[in-house]
Parts: C-alpha cells; sequence; structure tokens
C-alpha cells in the first residue's frame, strides 16, 4: 500500500507519532512505521522500555491513570493512535476522555524529560517524556487521532449486516465504555473561532471498530487442543476478523486518509459463522475438529467471557474500509490467511 508522506516532511524532518498502549498490535505498527516516522510509544511498564527502544520507538513512561502525566504529552505529535482499552469496571472511559481534553490544549513550552537509557528501576525517575515539541508540529494541520475500538459496541444483531450507520447496542459494561471512549474521541470540540482565542488544537479522529483480530500466533490453537465445544448449526452466530498485519496498515491508512469524526469498520467482510472459524483453524493445523453442543452446553463449557461473545451475531460492511480507506487486505478471508501459513513448502 502506497501511503502519500505529507509535503512538509522532507522540511521539518520525520513526522512525529504517538502510539498509546503499544501492545501486539502497536508493535505491528511500530515495525510498519518506525523507518519512515519519529514514533512515540507510550506504556506503563518499566519493563517494557528496552523492547520498545530496541523496536525503533523513543519509549515513554506514563500512566493513563494519573492526569498529572498527561499533560506532558501536548503538542508531542500531530498524529496519535489511541489503541489503550478503557478500564477494566465501570460504565465510562475516564482514560480516553482525559487524554482527549488534554490533547486539545496547547502544547506546553517547557522541556520534558526523555525517559533514561539505562538499566534498572530507578534510572525512570520521571512519566513518559521526551524532547520540546516540533515547532508548527500541530500548526501545519489538523491533530489527527485514531481510536482503534470495538465491534461489540453493537451487542447482538441477530446476524444482520449492519454499515457503520447503524445504531449502537452495547449489553455489557465493556462495550459500554468502549461507546463511551467514542464520544470522547468524535466530540467535535468549539467552534473555529472560539478554538483559535483558546489556542485549541484543530480535531480530526477517525475510529475504527474492530472485530476479532488474528494472525500466525493468534489463533485458538489452545482451545482446540482443550476440546472446548462449538455451537451446533443451527444455533451458531456469525462472527467477523482482521488479519493483526492488515489491521495495522488499516491504522496507518486511517491516518492519512480517515474523514473527520468518521466510523470505518476495520473488518474483512467475509461471512464466516463462529464454529465454521474454529473447524478452518483445526483442519489447518491438522487438530480435531471440536465438537458441536447445544447453546445449554456449550456455556456449561466455556468461561463467562467466551460466552458472552458467543452470544452476539452481526455482519459486518466494510465499504468504507476499502473505499475510503483504500486498503487492500492481504488476507481478505480467514482461509486465505491459514493457507498462507499451512500450505506445505513447495
Amino acid at each position: 500500500m502506497n501511503i502519500p508522506q505529507p509535503a512538509h516532511a522532507a522540511r521539518l524532518g520525520r513526522p512525529r507519532l504517538l502510539i498509546v498502549g503499544c501492545g501486539d498490535t502497536g508493535m505491528h505498527v511500530l515495525e510498519r512505521l518506525a523507518g519512515r516516522r519519529r514514533v512515540f510509544a507510550l506504556t506503563s511498564s518499566p519493563q517494557r522500555l528496552p523492547e520498545l527502544r530496541a523496536a525503533g520507538a523513543i519509549p515513554l513512561l506514563g500512566n493513563l491513570d494519573c492526569p498529572r502525566q498527561l499533560a506532558r504529552l501536548r503538542g508531542l505529535a500531530a498524529d496519535v493512535l489511541m489503541l489503550a482499552p478503557p478500564p477494566g469496571q465501570g460504565e465510562g472511559d475516564p482514560r480516553s476522555r482525559r487524554l482527549a481534553a488534554v490533547l486539545r490544549r496547547p502544547a506546553p513550552k517547557a522541556r520534558v524529560r526523555p525517559a533514561a537509557m539505562g538499566p534498572g528501576p530507578r534510572q525512570i525517575r520521571h512519566p513518559a517524556i521526551v524532547a520540546k515539541p516540533r515547532r508548527g508540529a500541530l500548526a501545519a494541520g489538523a491533530l489527527t487521532v485514531v481510536y482503534a475500538s470495538t465491534t461489540g459496541v453493537y451487542g447482538d444483531a441477530r446476524g444482520r449486516r449492519l454499515p457503520e450507520t447503524a445504531p449502537v447496542h452495547p449489553a455489557s459494561p465493556r462495550s459500554r465504555r468502549r461507546v463511551d471512549a467514542e464520544a470522547a474521541w468524535r466530540t467535535p470540540g468549539p467552534a473555529r473561532a472560539r478554538r483559535a482565542r483558546l489556542g485549541l488544537a484543530p480535531w480530526r479522529a477517525v475510529v475504527l471498530r474492530i472485530p476479532g483480530i488474528y494472525g500466525r500466533d493468534r489463533l485458538p490453537l489452545e482451545r482446540l487442543r482443550a476440546g472446548l465445544p462449538r455451537l451446533a448449526p443451527g444455533e451458531d452466530v456469525y462472527t467477523n476478523h482482521i488479519e493483526i498485519s492488515d489491521l495495522a496498515r488499516t491504522l496507518e491508512a486511517a491516518l492519512y486518509r480517515g474523514r473527520p469524526q468518521r466510523i470505518v469498520h476495520a473488518a474483512d467482510g467475509q461471512d464466516l459463522k463462529m464454529g465454521d472459524y474454529f473447524d478452518a483453524v483445526a483442519d489447518a493445523a491438522g487438530l480435531p475438529r471440536p465438537p458441536s453442543l447445544p447453546a445449554a452446553g456449550v456455556r456449561a463449557a466455556v468461561s463467562p467471557a467466551m460466552w458472552s461473545f458467543m452470544q452476539e451475531s452481526r455482519r459486518l460492511d466494510n465499504r468504507r474500509l476499502v473505499t475510503e480507506l483504500r486498503v487492500r487486505l492481504r488476507h481478505p478471508t480467514v482461509r486465505h490467511a491459514l493457507d498462507a501459513w499451512y500450505r506445505p513448502a513447495g
């Protein structure tokens, strides 16, 4: 995928990107962009600083639950990937609301300190932090935030195909926290005149609603080896997927091509039942297919978290992914990916 670079990049050096929550997906993004962007990666774990540095990022130590640390992120980068999840409890996402409020405000003029390079926790005395923001970083264009949400905000659609304009019906506190986070990022902010008077950055937010993420190292092999059941065909649900490297490419495309306050389904668009997904992975990996049971039997055998996913059925329209972000998926179906990974050499 050929993504155009901003015209001012050659004059001002590599454009800056802040990744908030640099887990598995963030590391795939970092692998793609570290050579072309100056990437800052925020983590709350001191143990991850060497890993992030080795991957090409400037690691930042900070905690989204500590508001006083977030102010140091103002003006750091013109592009932000918000990949961190909401807290594990409550009905809202204070992390997103606090960070969104901070990023809108003018950047501080004072310098902030980089994370220490030496080993040992004593040398990391201050959170998250980097050198003074590049002059004009935000003035050159709108502050762009891409928020990684979830398709769980729709709840159970009984197998219907949903566009991004479909109303949300979150059925769990986990999904309601995501709805709150989306609202925090999509709020357009004050009118242009008041924004200019207050010195607030222009605001462009893109929300990617992401389904089940899979990858070569993210397949349900342990579940299959444990012999956990699948739903019988008559009670099975539609599930949706995106391969993790395709998701990383989608996140990158959203930075450049995402429309303001827009929602996009980051899904491959394949119609696939959950049981058929488990069967396909089992066949490719040479494992026994899971037993097929009625819903009552499956519920008794799986965890409450897994059962909550097995109660929701929906299909996703991904036309905005294809036509607006212009992403060409390397793995348009699960079978395509499995064949690439498990096909015998030669």
